[in-house]
């Protein structure tokens, strides 16, 4: 008996075969290449973004000067950064500075070694951001004083900051008359973001003294205008000689006591032949700002010899030339501007340090000047006995 025969299977068109995927593994294959791909790029994006900024600097907080020429961070930059030590990998911190979009303020910046990305970033966009330092600014110092703290705490580069502080536009910005912001940088505590623009930094102590004086004139509203009737004064020669108090007395009860020294020096009838205010700091000050236009100051380190105080090519001598010298010497603190608005009503012409370096031994006449200063000479001689 014959078995039925199995029923023939239907033929498949070679062309429809053409169209088919030839295996199922193919196609899986390719799916979780992409799917791998796609987690790749995620996570190196995630890495840039999230946990690369995150990361220290290479260093131990090293000052490092770089000078950015372009609001953007080129590749070229991101290798001279990383020479300078500032990043361990140029390649991904221009990916990074691409990525995040970073925006950089062109120009000088002073940077440190163990700033990590992100912070890095923020100095260089010089956003509010950036990590901040407090600078405390103490009555009686210079503009050249403040820039190099400002440069110690990486707050703005010291010659930026000098620059900033006798800028021509900046002054007439801020209306000051003169050549540099001195006296009108006023001591007190600030916090400053790291890498500041120096303009940025001296506006913010001018405006801080804006502040403040407008008060305190507020006080004394009469006073500004009788100095300008009975001198020319105005803001900027107040200041000067408020800079001269601060620089003399070390102590507040003693200011007024200065300032009358010098009003009377000013006025008296004493000294009607020749008015000089023979103060050592001012001839000091001329050597710190011109030292190398002057012979005189050469080798100069703060001790003022009677060489420094008789040269008349200093301008800001008072030994030297009459009345006040060009412009502030330091930066006074209110008290010492107070002293100059109240002074005390003395006789006195003259004084000298005692001892203690902190009074001052106040005399009336030249003769009494001259043994005031001969007992001191014999007390600190036998001190060294």
């Amino acid at each position: 008996m014959k078995r039925p025969s199995a029923p023939a299977r239907p033929r498949r068109s070679r062309q429809r075969d053409r169209h088919r995927p030839k295996s199922s593994a193919a196609w899986h294959v390719a799916f979780w290449t992409a799917i791998v791909a796609a987690l790749s790029v995620a996570g190196c994006l995630v890495y840039l973004l999230v946990f690369y900024p995150l990361q220290s600097g290479p260093g131990a907080g090293r000052f490092v000067r770089v000078n950015v020429p372009a609001p953007v961070v080129s590749l070229e930059v991101a290798q001279e950064f990383a020479r300078a030590g500032l990043v361990r990998s140029p390649r991904i911190f221009y990916a990074y500075c691409i990525l995040s979009r970073l925006h950089v303020a062109p120009g000088e910046h002073l940077l440190t070694d163990d700033a990590g990305p992100q912070e890095l970033a923020r100095r260089l966009s010089r956003r509010g951001s950036a990590s901040k330092a407090k600078v405390a600014v103490p009555e009686g110092w210079t503009l050249f004083d403040i820039a190099k703290r400002l440069e110690t705490l990486a707050v703005t580069p010291q010659s930026e900051f000098v620059a900033a502080a006798t800028d021509p536009a900046l002054l007439a910005e801020l209306a000051i008359a003169g050549d540099s912001a001195e006296g009108f940088l006023f001591p007190a505590t600030y916090e400053l973001a790291k890498d500041s623009d120096a303009r940025d930094v001296v506006r913010r102590l001018v405006a801080e003294f804006t502040r403040r004086y407008s008060a305190f004139v507020a006080r004394y509203p009469a006073v500004p205008g009788d100095l300008e009737t009975r001198f020319g004064w105005k803001t900027r020669e107040i200041l000067t000689l408020a800079s001269i108090v601060e620089k003399e007395a070390a102590t507040d009860e003693e200011r007024p006591l200065v300032a009358s020294v010098f009003y009377n020096r000013l006025q008296g009838p004493a000294f009607a032949s020749r008015r000089v205010l023979q103060s050592d700091p001012t001839a000091g000050y001329g050597c710190v700002k011109l030292r190398d236009q002057l012979p005189s100051c050469a080798g100069f380190s703060g001790k003022i010899s009677h060489g420094v105080n008789s040269d008349a090519r200093n301008p800001y001598s008072t030994y030297a030339h009459e009345g006040l010298p060009p412009g502030p010497i330091a930066n006074p603190g209110l008290r010492a501007i107070e002293a100059v608005f109240q002074p005390a009503q003395t006789p006195y012409g003259y004084f000298v340090a005692r001892g203690d370096g902190r009074h001052h031994a106040f005399s009336e006449t030249l003769e009494q000047h001259t043994r005031a200063v001969r007992e001191l000479r014999e007390l600190r001689a036998n001190a060294a006995r």
